[in-house]
């Protein structure tokens, strides 16, 4: 399910203007974009937690030469 169809979807099941519930969604997306852009992490019961985590560089491999390459540090959700 993409943005799009979630709107959509609350804004049908629950009566409401398209334009009402696109402002919360992002309303929403927003403030946890900013929490987490802060380091703080975000639980929402029942339904799944984020936080940002470091990843360690590793050394990788081309899968279509074979050949090792450095993959460096990263961060992601």
């Amino acid at each position: 399910m993409v943005k799009a169809e979630l709107i959509s979807s609350v804004a049908q099941e629950q009566g409401l203007k398209v334009m009402q519930v696109q402002q919360a969604v992002d309303t929403l997306f927003g403030m946890m974009s900013a929490a987490l852009s802060q380091g703080e992490r975000i639980e929402i019961r029942g339904f799944a937690s984020f936080k940002i985590r470091d990843y360690r560089g590793y050394q990788g491999r081309n899968p279509r030469t074979g050949e090792s390459v450095p993959v460096g540090t990263k961060r992601g959700i």
